[in-house]
């Protein structure tokens, strides 16, 4: 069905005045007086509502239309014109209206405001607020930045395998993939995972790095955008169990050249959103995080700052400031010490080098000082950390003493270490939580309310 999107009409005003146009939509608002009936029509390309203005004497099945509950859909023909109400620049005067989809008394949208505990309760009717009419079209543009940031450097897009038989991070909270029933009778995991479909223990990717590494030492420069899953005991605001993440990974870049590389793309794509998507932030400035605006600003215009995992400990503890948790060299530092850098200290991102190896994944490269790896954490004002990064090890057998020390099944990781043989090259990479960096832009404080469908810790909508 041929039609006009509301947000053309609504980039061009003069384009369609005057014209005769066909708009589809769901209802947002049906009010009805004596003379006039109002329908404000959203197709979902925009967050403003087309106002339909209905002369009751002249429009002749007026009641059967004006008698329809918010939440309906229509097709409405008629003609655009100037708005006489200062608030809008146009307003359609219909010469038709066809309600294509009723929608009874208990559509549960009908208020105006509902909580975001309820909306996660109808995550298929969610979408058509307006807050998440917003998120879904700024995730959208996010997405588009991200590709053209990566496209534009000469990177290679790669899709890696989403069911693998290692676990990156080596903390085994993996989702397991089994063709076998509940009751299958197997007296060892050996017997059992011998007479699954891949002859082996098989899970849902926790990241693509891995495999990523291996092409980008073909490809010299790859990135991979996809779901990756985590089955971590967690049920936090910015825990989920699947989410998307962004990983390139360079060949021949050291440490601070990824440092780089993270500064340039979170610049890019956060001024893409910025220029692209200012009548969703408006409204995401305004209900849900004051100042937005002007952090994300902060983030497009400052420098970022890099400094030593061991400068940033000294500054915790000659810190004035109660932690929850103590801080000490080879600690984790938790998101109050990151925030405290952040937001007191540097008000800027921060990169925090060099951290501890016990507390650092098994790929990250060892210093020469063989207590710390090349690794970074990038904080950023009001959250905490939002990039890891590192420097991967590309020593074979440094890189097999770390899978021994740490017990991890050698056998599991024989390619990996391959790549350590045939022509190594040092390299460098990171990664980027979608969801993540999307509670940041929109202020939004709740990973759950940025994905369409949320998967969390005992929530499978």
């Amino acid at each position: 069905m041929k039609h006009t999107d509301i947000c053309d009409i609504f980039k061009d005003c003069s384009k369609y005045l005057g014209n005769e146009l066909t708009v589809c939509g769901w209802a947002k608002l049906i009010r009805d007086s004596k003379n006039v009936g109002f329908i404000e029509l959203n197709d979902g390309t925009s967050l403003t509502n087309l106002q339909i203005v209905i002369d009751k004497e002249s429009f002749e099945n007026a009641d059967d239309v004006l008698r329809q509950n918010v939440g309906a859909a229509m097709i409405v023909k008629g003609t655009l014109i100037e708005s006489l109400n200062p608030k809008q620049p146009v307003e359609l005067t219909p010469s038709g209206i066809e309600v294509v989809g009723v929608s009874p008394n208990d559509y549960p949208l009908q208020k105006k405001k509902h909580s975001m505990e309820f909306l996660r309760t109808i995550p298929h009717l969610r979408a058509r607020t307006n807050t998440f009419n917003a998120m879904f079209r700024i995730r959208s543009e996010l997405a588009k930045a991200i590709h053209d940031f990566f496209q534009g450097r000469n990177f290679t897009y790669v899709h890696t395998p989403i069911i693998t038989g290692s676990d990156c991070e080596g903390a085994g909270e993996i989702f397991r993939v089994t063709t076998h029933e509940y009751s299958t009778p197997y007296e060892t995991e050996e017997e059992y995972y011998a007479n699954d479909f891949f002859k082996q223990k098989a899970g849902l990717t926790v990241s693509g790095q891995l495999e990523g590494e291996a092409l980008a030492m073909a490809l010299g420069k790859i990135y991979t955008f996809g779901p990756t899953f985590r089955a971590e005991n967690s049920n936090t605001t910015r825990h989920a169990a699947e989410f998307w993440q962004i990983e390139p990974e360079v060949a021949f870049a050291d440490l601070f050249d990824i440092i780089e590389l993270a500064t340039d793309m979170l610049k890019y794509i956060v001024k893409h959103v910025y220029d692209n998507c200012p009548e969703e932030l408006s409204f995401f400035e305004r209900f849900y995080e004051k100042g937005l605006k002007d952090k994300l600003l902060n983030i497009i215009n400052s420098d970022f700052a890099v400094i030593e995992y061991t400068e940033a400990v000294d500054i915790l503890m000659k810190a004035d400031c109660d932690f929850a948790y103590p801080v000490s060299w080879g600690c984790d530092l938790q998101t109050e010490h990151e925030r405290y850098l952040t937001d007191i200290v540097y008000k800027r991102p921060v990169f925090v080098i060099n951290y501890p190896k016990d507390i650092k994944s098994f790929y990250m490269k060892l210093n020469p000082d063989g207590k710390t790896v090349a690794a970074t954490d990038l904080l950023v004002p009001g959250v905490g950390e939002i990039i890891g990064a590192s420097q991967r090890e590309d020593n074979y057998d440094l890189l097999l003493e770390q899978i021994k020390s740490r017990g991890m099944t050698q056998s599991d990781y024989e390619w990996y270490l391959e790549l350590r043989k045939f022509g190594s090259a040092p390299h460098s990479g990171y990664g980027l939580g979608f969801e993540r960096i999307l509670m940041y832009i929109t202020g939004i404080g709740n990973i759950r309310d940025t994905a369409a469908f949320p998967r969390t810790k005992g929530f499978l909508a």
